[in-house]
Order: structure tokens, then sequence, then C-alpha cells
């Protein structure tokens, strides 16, 4: 007999407005994930005190832990504190390292986990990945993914700009990682999953389409759905891949090669970009460059204050952030020559984009 469904894990809840976080008690008992409020409330020190005095009046029940670092070591620090009591849930609210860090410590002990986002920096609000630093070396980890993910528009506009706005280059990468995938599946065979490829495409194709940026309700409401859409692409196909190809694998090697460099949804996006132009497709290049420009991200290895030599050494670093992984990348295997021929031409073609 023929299969006819599949079982996908993917959150009970999802809430994207203002004042989230101050009804936070209301939303954990109405979606039936804490009644009493007896969950664990992870925060950063970034917004911590903020969000301790909003959640008490519903949540009086809930013990609060600021986290810090996004490390492993921490991850497991806070793992070992979950253990005090029975909690219903655990609650990350924050930025992407708290939300990674309370991601990591609650599937380590079967906790269902809550992911609050008050930035959106990237994918990881409601993924099945955590990217924690261990003896130095970011890695990603599989956990299971929240059982509810809210964003709270009230935090994400009093938020960094810049960081927010890292989280478009982080969606419209999707389209280069699918880019690669599909390559990966015409010359190695890898399956492509059909409903993750859509998941990931969905949010991509609305921010190239919208005509709203992040002063618009809107506008951040599709932001916040395409990065949610890209974790449960994540989900349902079982790996980064419809969100992580040679974008990723640039956006990784620069954090190697020079640390700081830039947040993850800027350098990815950039890394988009760059393997967009790799592949030849003028429409797609056009598209995803005017919409990073639009809303003020960077395009070239330049804009970061990168020189187009430690440019070249990223990308022949690149592939071996990702050893497993077919990208345009790994297809074209060029040497330093052939790299450094081709980024002169990137950036002329940027400049008429």
């Amino acid at each position: 007999m023929p299969l006819l469904a599949r079982t996908i894990l993917t959150p009970l809840h999802v809430d994207v407005r203002r004042g989230a976080v101050a009804d936070l008690g209301r939303i954990l008992a109405d979606g039936r994930i804490s009644a009493g409020g007896d969950v664990a409330v992870v925060v950063g020190h970034g917004v911590g005190a903020r969000v301790a005095d909003l959640i008490r009046p519903s949540l009086g029940a809930a013990d609060i832990f600021t986290v810090s670092g996004g490390t492993l070591d921490s991850a497991n620090e806070l793992a070992a504190k979950l253990r005090a009591r029975s909690y219903d849930a655990v609650v990350g609210i924050g930025g992407g390292t708290t939300l990674d860090t309370a991601k990591y410590a609650a599937t380590r002990y079967g906790i269902p986990m809550v992911s609050v986002a008050t930035s959106l920096a990237n994918d990881g609000i409601g993924s099945p990945v955590a990217s924690l630093v261990n003896d130095g070396i970011k890695g990603s980890y599989g956990v299971h993914i929240p059982i509810a993910v809210i964003v709270d528009l009230d935090f994400v506009e009093s938020g960094p700009s810049r960081y927010n706005r890292g989280g478009i280059g982080d969606v419209l990468s999707n389209l280069s990682a699918l880019a690669d995938w599909e390559l990966a599946r015409d010359i190695r065979g890898e399956p492509v999953d059909g409903l993750s490829a859509s998941l990931a495409r969905m949010g991509a194709e609305a921010l190239l389409s919208h005509p709203g940026d992040m002063t618009d309700d809107g506008f951040v409401t599709v932001l916040a759905e395409g990065l949610i859409a890209s974790g449960l692409a994540m989900a349902v196909s079982g790996s980064s891949r419809p969100c992580s190809g040679g974008c990723h694998e640039i956006m990784h090697a620069v954090d190697v090669l020079h640390p700081r460099t830039g947040s993850h949804g800027e350098l990815a996006g950039m890394g988009a970009l760059f393997c967009t132009f790799l592949r030849g497709d003028e429409t797609r290049f056009r598209q995803i460059s005017r919409c990073l420009r639009r809303h003020g991200l960077h395009r070239t290895h330049r804009d970061f204050g990168l020189t187009d030599e430690q440019f070249v050494d990223v990308i022949a670093f690149a592939p071996r952030t990702r050893p497993d992984r077919y990208t345009i990348i790994e297809h074209l295997d060029m040497g330093t020559k052939e790299i450094r021929a081709r980024l002169a031409d990137y950036v002329d073609a940027v400049q008429r984009s």
C-alpha cells in the first residue's frame, strides 16, 4: 500500500504581533502549553530586565535564567539548572544566541521549548538547529523544533536595525541555497524535497516583491513569517539544505577567517548574491541585488571591510566549512587566479545593478 501522507513536526502555535511578551501567560495557557505558568524563562543580558518586568504579572510562577555567549558550555550549564524542578516548557526570549542556547538545553532534557523572538536577524527563531560555539568554533546542533514561535514586533522595532535587516539577507539566501540543492540533484543525484523547497522559496519571493521596509509592520510580519517558514523547511527536509548552500559556506568561512566581520544574515545575503553571480543567473542576480540595496544591506566583501585578497581566501576556504555539501563553489572548483578574476567581474556587476 502506498504511503498516503507523512507526519511533520511543526510548532503548535505561531504568533507575530505587538505586545506578545506582555501577553505571554495567556498565550501559553490558550495554547495548552502551560496553564499555571510553571516555565523556565531564558533571557539574555540585553533584554533581561525589561522582559522580567513584563512577564511577572502573567507568569508569576516562572523561574528566570539569564544566559550569555551562545556557547555549548553555556547551554550545558543551563540544561543542568533545568533539572532543579519540573517545568512545563522552556521559554527562550531574545535574539539568536539566547534562543539557540534555550533550544539546546530544552532538547537535552526533553522539555518543550517556546521561541519568543525579539529580533529578526536570522532563521534560527523557529528552526530545529542550534548554532553554538564550542572551543572557539561555531557548530550546528540538531534540536527539537520549538513547540511555539512568537515574535514581538514591539521588541523588534526597538532593537538594532542592522541586525533585523540582516534577517532579510538570510531569507533571500534561500534562493541561492535552493539553486545549489538543485545543482546537487542534477550532478550527484541528491534528492530534493519539493515541500521543503516550496517553504524555503515562499518567504524569499514574498520579500522580493514586498514594497515595504522595516518601518512597516506588514513588511516586518512577512520577514518574520519568512524566517519561520525557513525553519519549517529545515524540519521537513531533516537538514539545513533548503536554506544553506554556498551562501552559508561563505558566511562560515568569513566567521572563521575574519571573526566579527558581519552578522549571520548580512553575510548570508552577500554570499547568496555572489553565488548567484557565479551561476550566471542574471535575472535572479538583479532581483537579489536590488532588494539588498533597497534595504541598506551590504552587497560586496568591500562593504564589510574585507580586501579582494582576503575574500579570495574566503572563497577558497568556503568548501571546508561544509565538506559534505555540493554547491556552485564546489562545482566550479576554482583556483586562486580564477576566483580573483570572477571577483573583479562580480564587483563590476554589483555596481551596475
